[in-house]
This record gives structure tokens, C-alpha cells and sequence, in this order.
């Protein structure tokens, strides 16, 4: 059975190196795991997109159920799952997150925190 709501997760991320489904944008996060999530990225300089989850319920429980994960944000690197706050949070500190996008070849500035 076909979903509209993963098949437009499933496009968005594979158009989009860095996506970042969130409460609220970049410029207007609308919550502080949201918030920390952007602030790491760019600090980084990493260029993403974000989809705003409070705009559409049906996007908000459907990239729970895409990714098998409970919470938002979550941010999605080369179509891969990569995790929420916490976890963004700790590979930017670990310097995990720089070594991924290198990997990746997503452009980022080197910076740790």
C-alpha cells in the first residue's frame, strides 16, 4: 500500500543532503532539542533543510513512523537516519558527526565544540 507521507520523507531525503524534521525552522525553532540540533549544524556550516513538523500532523507522526524513532528532531544525513538531539549532540562532541559528514562529503566547517 503506497503512504503519501513516507513516499514525501522517502523524496525529501534523498533531495535534500541534510534534512532536519523539527518543531518549528531553522530561523524559528519552536523547541529546545529542535534549537540545539540547528545550532550545532550551523555552527558546523553544514548546509540542511528542515521540514516543520507542527505545520502537518499527518508529517509529524509519519516520520516517527519512517525512521522507528518516538521523538523530534531528527536529522537524516545521505537518506541515512542518523538520530535526535541527544544523539546529534553527543557525536558533535565526540567529533563522531564531523568524521560522518567527511564521509559523506557534506560540506562542514571542522569546528568541534
Amino acid at each position: 500500500m503506497s503512504n503519501p507521507v513516507f513516499e514525501r520523507i522517502q523524496a525529501e531525503i534523498t533531495e535534500n543532503p541534510v534534512m532536519l524534521y523539527m518543531k518549528g525552522n531553522a530561523m524559528f525553532p519552536q523547541c529546545g532539542f529542535s534549537a540545539r540540533v540547528v545550532q550545532i549544524l550551523t555552527h558546523m556550516e553544514v548546509p540542511f533543510q528542515t521540514a516543520n513538523v507542527l505545520e502537518d500532523a499527518d508529517l509529524r507522526d509519519g516520520v516517527k513512523q519512517f525512521s522507528n524513532w518516538p521523538t523530534i528532531p531528527q536529522l537524516y544525513v545521505m537518506g541515512e537516519f542518523i538520530g535526535g538531539c541527544d544523539i546529534v549532540t553527543e557525536m558533535f562532541q565526540s567529533g563522531e558527526l564531523a568524521t560522518l559528514l567527511a564521509e559523506k562529503g557534506i560540506p562542514h566547517a571542522a569546528a568541534t565544540a
